[in-house]
């Protein structure tokens, strides 16, 4: 008996209304599109052809990305597993469940196969132009033309939301973002034409942006695709109106990819998750204005048309200290998406571009943070939200949104349903504002906003927003320009169309272009020294505190990032944001204090070595100059000062005594306490402890050395056997995944002085070996493992089905 075909919704594309001046598509259409967005990403990224690293001195991905990636790429290629154990920066941590980049994300391939530095910055190019053609082809399949495509993919690509991710390093948000249009392409087909392929790509789309790993952004697109999943299921579109159970079934198969899609994202985020309440912002952020800090300030708003408004990099004066991104939108893009809503009522497609204003409303309000009270809303109902910060985030979406309405816009204005009125609109406006600018005017109101110690920024940016708001009127004329020709008879629409296209890159490239800043190849700038080779001889474990006294002349990897780490040296801090908290606690990174240099600390740190950019150090004694003046590669005159002090790596403890974490941190801060006279185990260990102890024993004679150290695996070695009762204390931090052996056999393993490992010695043992396991990275790795083949398999069996059912 025949089955009962689902209603399905025709392709939009399939009966396109009438549009009189509509272009039609050339042959290869696609392959054209590819070639104009390459042509763009290129005209930014060019210097990369010439082996130019595409990170700048404030990137995060040069204070600390390409330390992570390549760590990660050199023990991939040497061992043919990825690192779990990171030793190098704040005590050790764990690499996957604290995160370091796009660990399993495919841009990992690109390291397999060309230097880290290189794959890097193609990691980034490739994903501007994905971003473009993921658009065009999303555009498409809602039914847009050619031209009209073509033109949102741009808008989309180089506007400063996506284009200028490459300033701060974001590498994670560019890969979310550029996945977002072709996530919604292929929801799309699901839910309103059926395709049973589509739940197999967009299980494996959903993977992809989970591993990315970017949480935050993540979030954001899951709740935009799912506010689109609900209207594609139940708005009349084309005149029809899936039946409820048909689009109650799709919701649910597109419920269901997530969850396959999740799953193929557990490799990443089961270690994460454990890790939670191990971080320094287990519980979420301290309070709603610290998760509203650095959203987009209302007067801000105003770079969307006039990027020089509130300064570009270093000239910015706002409030959010830093903006190493462009907030530009284009000028000729949002004169076309305002030409979106002429005419909308004969639109076909004007529940899309109702349901993309709605979105470009709620994403500006989201982005505004603490400026208004919508961001209450969130903060209060959707999961995730008080562990995140910088709402302005989201504003992807809303670039996506302004992208169809540009796209929409096109099409207005090639069909004639532009008005005079509107443009010249804009000619008033876009004068008015470069008159303000003229006078003065745009700098005072400036000025009512701008802290009082920038106020002097204010003023020398005056000239450069002069200049933007006279550049961005030119904008505003060539567009009334082309409309005019065009209206006028005086060129076809394949011209207008192909100038408008022309006039949104170069609107675009001016502005982004100076925030694709390139430096030498990494050989270049985290070249070695003779500090770095003194310390590289080191033949036992030590970490290095380094820290920058005066001004430098620029940021300086080696003094305040994890430029050490590269040469794989261990530093006592580094650059991360996401270590255990415990350390954070014991080394007074959440005080005002100077614990850090007091000797208790110092030795449980493993802090042998001072590197800094002065020539004597009067506040720390008992220091001697090993090395310098040596000039590093960020051009600064650096010292290194060995402490003469034993702070060894590891040592022997007469006793192990448990407490409470309160009274250990307490205790161990406590100049009068030896740490060498007992192990403080938390109350939680496994190991045993004395009971009633009322004074202290004395240190032990037995030391202990290192015979082999790598990255979540050590060998111990002591100068005799260990007394009973006695425990291995370990600078190096503790996390569940740490076993250990005595002598072959396995020893119990706790946390001891708050943070450190420690290990309980069984009597007479001589070594002792420790060991970095991830039991949620393995069972994350089974699940992504199936995840992904029940993925393809979604994919291939749907595809064999929509295949069947056509013939």
């Amino acid at each position: 008996m025949a089955q009962r075909r689902e209603k399905t919704a025709p392709r939009q594309s399939a009966n396109p209304a009438p549009e009189p001046a509509a272009l039609p598509a050339p042959r290869f259409a696609l392959v054209w599109a590819a070639l104009v967005y390459a042509l763009g990403t290129l005209s930014m990224g060019y210097p990369a052809l010439a082996g130019r690293f595409l990170v700048n001195p404030h990137s995060d991905q040069y204070i600390a990305g390409y330390a992570f990636r390549e760590f990660g790429a050199a023990t991939l290629r040497a061992t043919g597993h990825f690192p779990l154990w990171n030793p190098y920066l704040f005590g050790g941590m764990p690499y996957i469940a604290a995160m370091h980049g796009d660990i399993f994300y495919p841009t990992f391939l690109l390291r397999m196969i060309m230097p880290t530095d290189a794959a890097m910055t193609w990691g980034f190019i490739i994903h501007i132009f994905l971003a473009g053609l993921f658009t065009y082809v999303f555009l498409r399949d809602l039914g847009y033309s050619f031209v009209g495509a073509l033109v949102g993919g741009l808008a989309y690509m180089m506007s400063g939301q996506i284009a200028s991710s490459v300033s701060p390093g974001h590498d994670g948000k560019l890969f979310v973002s550029a996945l977002f249009p072709l996530a919604l392409m292929v929801l799309r087909r699901g839910i309103r034409e059926g395709k049973a392929w589509s739940w197999g790509a967009f299980a494996l789309i959903v993977g992809l942006t989970v591993i990315s790993p970017h949480p935050q952004v993540l979030q954001y697109m899951l709740l935009t695709s799912g506010a689109y999943a609900l209207f594609l299921s139940f708005a009349t579109l084309d005149g029809i109106k899936l039946p409820p159970a048909v689009a109650i079934r799709r919701l649910a198969l597109s419920l269901g990819a997530v969850i396959v899609g999740l799953g193929i994202g557990a490799v990443q985020y089961l270690p994460v998750r454990e890790y939670v309440r191990w971080s320094p912002r287990a519980g979420g952020l301290a309070d709603y204005q610290t998760a509203t800090s650095y959203a987009w300030p209302p007067e801000e708003l105003l770079n969307a048309y006039l990027p020089q408004f509130s300064g570009m990099l270093e000239n910015y004066w706002g409030r959010n200290i830093i903006h190493l991104h462009s907030d530009y939108v284009g000028v000729v893009v949002l004169m076309l998406s305002g030409a979106a809503f002429l005419g909308r009522r004969a639109d076909p497609r004007r529940k899309q571009i109702l349901f993309w204003s709605v979105a470009l409303l709620i994403s500006v309000l989201w982005s505004l943070g603490g400026a208004t009270p919508f961001y209450r809303i969130p903060y209060a109902i959707i999961p995730g939200t008080r562990y995140f910060r910088a709402p302005a985030t989201i504003f992807f979406v809303g670039t996506l949104a302004l992208a169809l309405l540009a796209c929409a816009g096109t099409e207005r204005l090639l069909q004639l349903r532009v008005s005079r009125k509107y443009v010249v609109g804009w000619l008033i406006g876009g004068g008015v504002i470069a008159v303000l600018a003229s006078v003065g005017a745009l700098s005072s109101i400036a000025e009512t906003f701008a802290d009082p110690r920038a106020v002097d920024r204010v003023q020398a940016n005056q000239s450069a927003v002069f200049l933007g708001a006279w550049r961005s009127f030119a904008f505003v004329v060539s567009v009334f320009a082309l409309w005019y020709a065009f209206s006028g008879g005086k060129i076809s629409a394949k011209i207008a169309g192909w100038t408008l296209i022309f006039l949104i890159a170069v609107d675009l490239w001016t502005v982004e272009r100076i925030y694709w800043m390139f430096s030498p190849p990494a050989k270049v700038i985290y070249a070695s020294n003779p500090i770095v080779d003194a310390l590289k001889n080191e033949q036992q474990p030590a970490r290095v505190f380094a820290f920058p006294i005066r001004d430098t002349p620029g940021p300086d990897a080696y003094l305040t990032g994890d430029a050490l780490m590269t040469h794989r040296i261990r530093q006592v801090l580094g650059y991360h944001g996401n270590q255990l908290g415990r350390f954070n606690d014991l080394v007074g990174l959440n005080s005002r204090d100077n614990r850090i240099f007091s000797p208790n600390v110092l030795t449980l740190t493993n802090t042998k070595y001072f590197l800094t950019n002065i020539p004597e150090l009067p506040f720390i004694g008992n220091t001697t100059l090993a090395k310098g003046p040596v000039v590093d590669a960020a051009g600064d005159s650096v010292y290194l000062y060995r402490l003469n002090a034993d702070n060894p790596y590891a040592w022997v403890t007469p006793i192990a005594v448990k407490a409470p974490d309160d009274q250990v941190l307490a205790t161990v801060l406590n100049e009068r306490f030896d740490v060498k006279r007992a192990a403080l185990f938390d109350t939680s260990a496994r190991v045993a402890a004395a009971q009633g102890v009322q004074s202290l024993p004395s240190p032990l004679a037995l030391t202990a050395s290192v015979k082999r150290y790598e990255p979540g695996r050590v060998q111990i070695d002591l100068s005799g056997p260990a007394p009973a009762g006695s425990s291995l204390m370990v600078s190096e931090n503790f996390y569940p995944g740490w076993v250990a052996t005595a002598d072959g056999k396995p020893a119990r393993v706790g946390r001891a002085d708050y943070t450190l490992i420690g290990v309980e010695l069984p009597q007479g043992a001589r070594s002792v070996e420790l060991r970095f396991t991830s039991p949620a990275y393995e069972r994350g790795k089974t699940i992504t493992w199936a995840a992904i083949l029940i993925g393809i398999l979604m994919l291939g069996a749907g595809s064999w089905r929509d295949r069947r059912r056509l013939a």
